[in-house]
């Protein structure tokens, strides 16, 4: 047990973990629940593993290096399984002003790229796009109608 304590402590280490990624690992390792949830407890008290600190973490670095959009991020913590509580604190690391830059350089880099002469489809295009980067319809589709004259 001591020795899957390290493993796991080493894991933690590498990078930010949830709770059940860690438990998932320690049960690869062979050990019980009870035993399981000690060395869980002990990372926890010890500082390894902070799920606050892993929502604020994962959220910042999708959106600063990936450019994802707030409802992928949202979808992702989510699926971690992380408590409302982490959830809200992993999405305040989004600055608003950051947020809305992010989305003008997504659209305007995908303008670019784009071959497509007609407007309308050209406009669900970017859209599109965007959207599946897990920005708010709503907010793509109101840059889109300010920069009508430019595409």
């Amino acid at each position: 047990m001591k020795e899957a304590k390290v493993k796991a402590a080493d894991f933690c280490a590498y990078q930010e973990r949830t709770q059940q990624q860690v438990r998932d690992k320690l049960y690869d390792y062979g050990l019980r629940q009870h035993e399981v949830e000690d060395v869980l407890t002990d990372l926890i008290t010890e500082g390894f593993i902070n799920e606050e600190r892993f929502a604020r973490s994962y959220a910042g670095g999708k959106f600063r290096i990936k450019k994802w959009g707030r409802l992928k991020i949202l979808q992702g913590l989510k699926q971690l399984g992380l408590s409302e509580y982490c959830i809200r604190k992993g999405m305040s690391e989004i600055d608003q002003a950051d947020y809305s830059e992010a989305l003008h350089d997504i659209i305007n880099k995908k303008n670019r790229t784009l071959k497509e002469t007609n407007q309308f489809i050209r406009k669900r295009k970017i859209a599109t796009h965007a959207i599946q980067k897990g920005y708010e319809p709503d907010m793509v589709w109101d840059i889109l109608r300010d920069m009508d004259e430019s595409i």
